[in-house]
């Protein structure tokens, strides 16, 4: 093999270190910029104490639950319930933490790929191995 092989494992490294730094620092900018907001968009309105109007998100609402029970069965309730939970991996201060994981995940699998790459023929000659 050509000194390729060692430039691949060099390159591969160093784009797990810039993967794991940006993706970081890019969480890092998300959860300073971000609020925790809930958000409101298919809510409906409830009026409570003392004509205070108040957001509540239909998967809170039992009516809203028995409907969807009645019409999909428990399946339907489980899939609406995990296709909020993962719209909200894309929101707020989860989303810095959700881009935190995707680079720290990557950026292992670099790594991962680095090991597996064949060794350049100076590092051969290193192991003893020429």
């Amino acid at each position: 093999m050509d000194k390729s092989a060692s430039d691949l494992r060099w390159r591969l490294y160093a784009s797990a270190i810039v993967v794991l730094v940006v993706g970081l620092c890019a969480a890092a900018v998300i959860y300073l910029t971000a609020g925790d907001d809930d958000d409101v968009s298919g809510a409906y309105q409830v009026v409570i104490v003392n004509g205070k109007v108040y957001p509540i998100s239909p998967a809170q609402s039992k009516v809203y639950v028995h409907q969807l029970e009645q019409f999909g069965g428990k399946a339907a309730v489980l899939f609406d319930e995990l296709g909020r939970w993962f719209a909200g991996l894309w929101r707020g201060r989860s989303l810095a933490y959700t881009v935190g994981w995707i680079s720290a995940f990557v950026s292992l699998a670099l790594l991962v790929l680095a090991r597996l790459a064949p060794p350049g023929p100076d590092e051969r000659r290193r192991d003893g191995r020429v």
